[in-house]
């Protein structure tokens, strides 16, 4: 995926903001390595679609469901629209 240098930018001064206990390996993977997720139109959350999403630190449990509040997560759906099933979660 080619991102444009004014994104990267972004990108950097947001994973700057909190330690990820992944490493940021979705960054670093070239944005290979997301969870699946989707924009449900909360500002700051998505809607995990994970198996197992009780493992992500992120995962914030509402209803039957889970939410990520992870904000790389957030940005790059809904900026680049990075959502569901094109990726899928690392272990």
């Amino acid at each position: 995926m080619t991102v444009e240098q004014s994104r990267i930018k972004e990108i950097e001064e947001i994973i700057n903001q909190f330690k990820c206990p992944k490493d940021f390996q979705c960054y670093k993977s070239n944005f290979e390595a997301l969870c699946d997720a989707e924009d449900i139109g909360i500002e700051s959350y998505l809607k995990f679609l994970e198996e197992n999403p009780r493992s992500c630190q992120f995962s914030v449990p509402f209803g039957e469901g889970h939410f990520c509040k992870c904000s790389y997560r957030v940005y790059l759906c809904k900026k680049l629209g990075k959502s569901t099933l094109a990726f899928h979660c690392m272990p």
